[in-house]
């Protein structure tokens, strides 16, 4: 019996691979590499390049590997290019999204762990956010991956599918061979460490008058690790008979813009320049995840939870693979 992990050679989904491996789970790793990278997932893990979409590929694999449950990461979600790119979004997170499901009830798998998304409550009301706040995306990325959740629950009414769909803040942070690699890269801490280490001239900061304690955009970090460790969880909670759930992953605190380059300061000691820039449409003030139902439920809390050890690992991460796994130390090309 085995584990099937959609997008298993990204950022999240490597990190959760090398997780149920060190658990002695059976994984097999399913990514067309669009976004991921080989070398991040182990030559001795199957591995097939594909699309989560095709339906025959899937029911292949679910056969042949006795998959009994998967957890989904692949999509793509970059806000900006979402708002370029609609459709692009909708067919690849959705349509491929509903083909993938569609492959997995007829094979008989009945657990599922979905990587959803703090974007689908768009514009808060209430900070920090509880599961049960209106979810009102701002963004097509958001819209992809709520219409995800909304299928999942009349999938468990009509197909008996469980799931557990992890709302996701800012996920930061590396194990010492797994980190972030992103093209482009649109997430705040790498872009830091990129002009700490030179390979950028200055990181820019997308507004500095939000009504926020320095006028900068806060936000919950939590480390890519414990991030990984939120979805065996979940597989646990499922694997013994839990019902489905919807569930926030953060620190449930949050640090602004110039804290992160402050902080990335000290630990690299490195100068680090800035620029100031308009806000961007649709950024909140502030996004804080209330996480009490990950720990009610799950039994999950965060245990690196300080802005130091996050960056310190991506930093760590960042020195070894100042390419990413572009860097001959990683392994080979992407």
């Amino acid at each position: 019996m085995a584990i099937l992990v959609t997008g298993g050679a990204g950022y999240i989904g490597s990190v959760v691979v090398d997780l149920l491996r060190s658990a002695e789970e059976q994984v097999v790793v399913l990514d067309n590499l669009s976004r991921g990278h080989r070398p991040a997932v182990p030559e001795d893990v199957p591995f097939y390049q594909g699309d989560v979409g095709d339906r025959a590929l899937v029911s292949s694999i679910v056969r042949q590997h006795d998959v009994v449950a998967c957890i989904h990461f692949a999509a793509l979600a970059y806000v900006g290019e979402s708002v370029e790119q609609p459709a692009r979004y909708f067919e690849n997170n959705v349509v491929q999204g509903i083909n993938l499901l569609g492959a997995l009830i007829e094979g008989g798998v009945r657990r599922f762990v979905f990587s959803s998304t703090c974007a689908t409550y768009g514009e808060p009301t209430t900070v920090p956010i509880p599961e049960e706040a209106p979810q009102r995306p701002t963004n097509p990325y958001g819209w992809s991956k709520l219409v995800i959740e909304r299928a999942l629950a009349s999938y468990d009414s009509l197909y008996g599918l469980k799931f557990v769909a992890l709302r996701y803040f800012n996920a930061a942070g590396a194990l010492p061979g797994l980190g972030e690699h992103h093209e482009p890269e649109t997430h705040l801490i790498p872009n830091v460490l990129a002009a700490a280490a030179g390979q950028a001239p200055h990181v820019e900061i997308y507004g500095t008058d939000y009504p926020t304690r320095d006028g900068t955009a806060v936000r919950d970090y939590i480390h890519v690790e414990d991030l990984g460790t939120a979805h065996t969880f979940a597989l646990k909670h499922l694997n013994s008979g839990g019902e489905s759930q919807f569930i926030n992953l953060g620190n449930g605190r949050g640090f602004s813009v110039l804290e992160v380059i402050d902080t990335a300061r000290r630990i690299t000691e490195r100068t680090i320049q800035s620029v100031k820039k308009p806000r961007r449409p649709g950024d909140p003030p502030e996004l804080i995840a209330s996480a009490e139902r990950a720990a009610q439920v799950l039994g999950w809390r965060p245990k690196r939870a300080s802005l130091e050890e996050i960056i310190g690992s991506a930093w760590t991460w960042h020195l070894s693979h100042p390419h990413g796994y572009a860097s001959p130390t990683a392994g080979g090309a992407p």
